[in-house]
């Protein structure tokens, strides 16, 4: 029994002895130095970075932040004063001009229609493109008249000859046409009946003149006839008699006093019918002002009521809408005038628009006022000018300069309600002819002598394909072989 025993204590031994040597190799294999440990974790050696050429159909586009306003904005003011008179009078003539009835903004203005009133009297509207630049009346003629009776009859109130010549009946219009708006057309201020009447009394005083002149010549011609008779008679019968001087004298005196009297009445008569040619129904200059499109859509107001109608009223613009936007020089190169627009406002409704001016063309402006400048509203087909169909880089200092950039909305009814409100502008630029291979702008490689290329990774080698490029969007460009071969799905280098 003790020989057994002691044989399975030495068993026990060995088992544990195997076991514990069995841990330690285990251990021993788990354990690793420092040197070891970041030999392990060093990165693998870099290789080159590749993305797989796709075939893909490719769209060049330009998009930018622009804004929607009414199109052709113009500052708005008087060509003159209204009223007549050179001195202030009951009637309000020749008083400082204080507005009395203000413009309202966002009022859509249409042919005779009443913009405002200072002092009391209207300023109306009229299509035209003569500026308003004097006060219109009887006796003046010239096409700011013409222009005048064209409206006039457009309005209904003129129905004779367009001649250009004021007379009575378009001073007759006039008054019909101001009446239609519940005002009086300007008739002769106080000064011009006073300066009438002061004229019309010369020519009296004239008249008396010369028939009190005349009736003593008359007299006196008969005294001269008498006694030359007398003379006469006594020489037929022998006798004779010294000539009378003081008589010859007084016969040329009195003939230089009639022809002096006749000159003063026909002074005196031309005064007073050059008066009387302009004598009658005014427009005085402040009264109209002449848009060379109508209707007009009053978009700003910087007066009020009570304030001098001197200097900038307020502008105006059309109807129609059209979009701002800038765009980076290099981007603008890009662009001409024509190309279509897409516009996407922030709720996403779309609408289209198109190119109308780029760079300095889009930047301009009339700012010369409406009321004194002929060229104001009619101007926005030719502000922009030819130039537009060349490309904006041309206005452009430098391809990094922002470049200014208009766009007209045809149906201005697709962009209801979004006046100054911000939109995306995309313009297409370009479009690829169906599928074609693209490959990243960063796997362009060009060579000193100007060739182009990319490098293929294939099997774990390096080749070159020397390529065209073609239309660049979106971070790709347009490629094709012309050395080698390139397909769908080849790896190319974009970088190391």
């Amino acid at each position: 029994m003790s020989r057994f025993s002691s044989r399975k204590h030495l068993g026990a031994l060995v088992g544990a002895v195997v076991l514990v040597g069995a841990g330690g190799w285990i251990a021993g294999t788990q354990v690793r130095s420092p040197a070891d440990a970041a030999a392990a974790h060093t990165a693998p050696k870099a290789g080159p970075v590749t993305v797989a050429v796709q075939r893909q159909s490719l769209t060049a586009t330009v998009v930018a932040s622009g804004s929607v306003e009414f199109a052709s904005p113009r500052p708005l003011a008087l060509a003159g004063e209204v009223g007549t008179g050179a001195s202030a009078t009951a009637g309000g003539e020749g008083a400082e001009q204080r507005i009395t009835k203000a413009p309202v903004a966002a009022t859509k203005v249409k042919e005779g229609d009443v913009l405002m009133a200072v002092n009391g009297r209207p300023v109306l509207a009229q299509s035209g493109t003569v500026p308003m630049y004097r006060a219109l009346g009887p006796g003046a003629s010239g096409d700011d008249v013409k222009q005048l009776q064209k409206a006039l009859h457009r309005l209904g109130f003129f129905s004779g000859s367009i001649s250009g010549n004021y007379g009575q009946g378009t001073a007759a219009a006039v008054t019909s046409w101001y009446t239609s708006k519940g005002y009086e057309a300007q008739k002769p201020s106080a000064d011009d009946e006073q300066q009438l009447g002061q004229l019309q009394q010369a020519v009296s005083a004239a008249q008396q003149t010369l028939l009190t002149t005349n009736s003593a010549s008359s007299s006196s011609g008969d005294e001269t006839e008498t006694g030359t008779a007398a003379g006469t008679e006594a020489g037929a019968s022998g006798s004779t008699s010294s000539p009378n001087p003081q008589s010859s004298t007084d016969a040329q005196i009195h003939r230089l006093q009639l022809e002096s009297a006749r000159k003063a009445l026909n002074m005196a008569n031309a005064a007073l019918s050059t008066f009387q040619a302009s004598y009658g129904t005014k427009v005085p200059a402040g009264e109209v002002v002449f848009f060379p499109k109508l209707p007009v859509r009053l978009n700003k107001v910087t007066v009020k009521t009570g304030d001098t109608a001197s200097g900038p009223i307020g502008t105006v613009t059309s109807s129609d809408l059209e979009v701002q936007a800038v765009v980076p020089g290099a981007d603008a190169e890009l662009l001409r005038k024509g190309m279509a627009v897409e516009l996407t406002t922030t709720d996403g409704k779309k609408a289209a628009g198109t190119v109308s001016a780029l760079g300095a063309d889009a930047a301009s402006s009339t700012t010369t006022a409406t009321g004194s400048d002929g060229d104001s509203e009619g101007s926005t087909g030719t502000t922009s000018g030819d130039t537009g169909s060349e490309s904006a880089g041309t206005s452009a200092t430098d391809s990094s300069a922002p470049v200014q950039l208009r766009i007209s909305v045809p149906n201005s009814g697709e962009l209801a309600d979004e006046a100054e409100a911000a939109v995306k502008v995309t313009i297409k630029i370009g479009a690829s002819d169906g599928k074609v291979l693209v490959v990243p702008l960063a796997a362009i490689r060009t060579s000193s002598d100007g060739n182009v290329r990319v490098q293929v990774e294939r099997g774990g080698r390096l080749s070159d394909v020397h390529v065209t490029v073609g239309l660049s969007a979106a971070g790709l460009v347009e490629v094709k072989p012309t050395s080698g071969t390139l397909e769908q799905g080849d790896k190319v280098v974009v970088g190391e």
